[in-house]
């Protein structure tokens, strides 16, 4: 980054550094707790093992990204190319986890008799969607981290990508939410508050994030260098990512599953593989607070 060193500069790469060991250590965790306890009953291995890869290549790209905050705290010396091809390595595992993903969101094409409204819009729509449209976005971001092009286009698909990541979020926990209402009825949500005000963080907070990310992200494009970007309105996006999951996270630990259990308490608490970002705020926040 072209940033000058001082003392926000310090938070930023420290805050770097929680984030990706938050998320190493996570997706390690997962991974390894995936293997050891797999499960081979037919028809769910049609997803298990696909996502376990995908697993294997999430953990593969967050230990790059530990790799290379350590390099940039350490290393002052740390050349263009060599952070452009940590970067391209981390881009492109996390394509491939997503990749992995497309078994899951054809699970219901192979077997016609799932083809219902609840695993329709919990799990077709919203899996095969962050299953094309992310790796997309992501090896065009990939192919754009070249030390010998102009960083604009870095910049460019960069800023993308992370719109089509908050966009995809919001659909697929959405989606979560319509799977619960369908299996629990509308009253799930309208006669518990706490449900309430989650679901609609999810379904309109999300949304409108990803709108304000897409709105800057449009202003920002063809920016030509990093020093042009501005860094406290990328923080400021990053923290409210980050606090969806703080909030969302801290509602159960202070209320329970309210309700009783469900298909979004399962999801959130059980199979979500992205709790780990409950760290963002870590580097959003000094990022928000950052001067050149």
């Amino acid at each position: 980054m072209a940033m000058t060193d001082s003392k926000t500069l310090w938070t930023v790469k420290l805050g770097f550094l929680a984030v990706a060991l938050a998320w190493f250590t996570f997706t390690f965790y997962e991974f390894a707790f995936g293997i050891v306890n797999r499960s081979v009953d037919w028809p769910i291995i049609i997803q298990d093992l696909p996502g376990g890869l995908g697993l294997g290549f999430r953990t593969g790209a967050s230990f790059m990204a530990v790799v290379t905050a350590l390099f940039w705290i350490f290393n002052k010396d740390f050349s263009k190319p060599e952070m452009a091809t940590c970067l391209r390595f981390i881009v492109l595992f996390e394509a491939a986890t997503f990749v992995s993903l497309i078994p899951s969101g054809v699970f219901t094409f192979i077997f016609p008799q799932l083809l219902t409204p609840l695993w329709i819009i919990e799990l077709t729509i919203p899996v095969l969607t962050e299953a094309i449209l992310v790796p997309f976005v992501l090896m065009k971001l990939f192919f754009a981290l070249n030390p010998n092009k102009p960083v604009r286009n870095a910049i460019k698909w960069a800023l993308i990508s992370g719109t089509v990541y908050i966009f995809v979020f919001w659909l697929n926990y959405t989606c979560n939410w319509l799977g619960t209402i369908l299996t629990s009825g509308i009253e799930y949500v309208t006669a518990y508050p706490v449900n309430l005000f989650s679901f609609c963080l999810t379904s309109v907070g999300l949304l409108l994030l990803a709108l304000y990310a897409a709105n800057f992200a449009r202003k920002s494009i063809g920016t030509e260098d990093l020093r042009g970007l501005d860094v406290n309105r990328i923080g400021f996006i990053f923290t409210f990512f980050g606090l969806y999951f703080v909030v969302t996270y801290f509602l159960w630990l202070l209320f329970g599953s309210v309700g009783g259990w469900s298909i979004w308490y399962a999801w959130f608490l059980n199979h979500n593989m992205d709790l780990w970002l409950l760290t963002a705020p870590m580097l959003g926040l000094p990022l928000i607070f950052h001067q050149d």
